[in-house]
């Protein structure tokens, strides 16, 4: 499954803050976006995941490829870590969360409720739903926030074994995941052009 962008051009409060992006993301392959806070990368993510439309150019993929995780865990805080994977494993038509619950190390906290799980432990079950959806691109926006340095293995080792099964990963993160099959973008020659106009109407409050 290959993700192909054309000529693509992203938008934030209707204010373009990346223009010109092309690359293609293979199967079996990850690819890392770099920049400073507010350079765009999420809007990007955003983007490319479907979440928005693009102001100009295009993404090319099929249908029900992508997996997003975002800044939320999206976790529901009165269900458990079971019932949890369990919910999201049925909306994607799958039945099997033992993987995912082996994956992030989660089996001592199958029965615990959402809502008492420590910050990193959220972040863990949050990624874990990545597991179930077998979507094959994961679209991830600084996925490791709040792990800690086991945690973060346990996220790359889990990243490495999607892209084994010819997955592929798209991803923000400022984190060295020790992925030799990552390839990195730095999105910074990316950034738009804004209209001076515009530009002083909104101080740039928003690039």
């Amino acid at each position: 499954m290959t993700l192909t962008v054309f000529d693509l051009t992203v938008a934030r409060g209707g204010i373009p803050v990346l223009e010109g992006l092309n690359f293609a993301l293979e199967r079996g392959r990850a690819l890392i976006l770099r920049g400073p806070n507010g350079s765009g990368k999420t809007t990007l993510l955003r983007t490319i995941a479907g979440l928005q439309s693009p102001q100009i150019g295009r993404v090319e993929c099929m249908g029900d490829s992508f997996a997003y995780a975002g800044h939320s865990d999206g976790l529901k805080t009165m269900l458990s870590v079971t019932e949890n994977l369990t919910f999201w494993a049925d909306v994607f038509g799958k039945k099997d969360i033992s993987k995912a619950v082996a994956a992030f190390d989660m089996s001592n906290l199958v029965d615990r409720m959402a809502g008492s799980l420590s910050a990193g432990q959220k972040r863990r079950l949050g990624l874990a739903r990545l597991l179930v959806t077998g979507r094959p691109i994961w679209v991830l926006d600084e996925p490791t926030v709040s792990l800690d340095a086991t945690s973060v293995k346990m996220f790359a080792d889990a990243v490495r074994t999607h892209l084994k099964g010819g997955g592929s990963a798209l991803m923000a993160t400022h984190i060295d995941l020790g992925l030799t099959e990552a390839e990195v973008l730095d999105v910074g020659p990316f950034k738009a052009t804004v209209n001076s106009t515009i530009a002083g109407e909104f101080g740039e409050a928003f690039l």
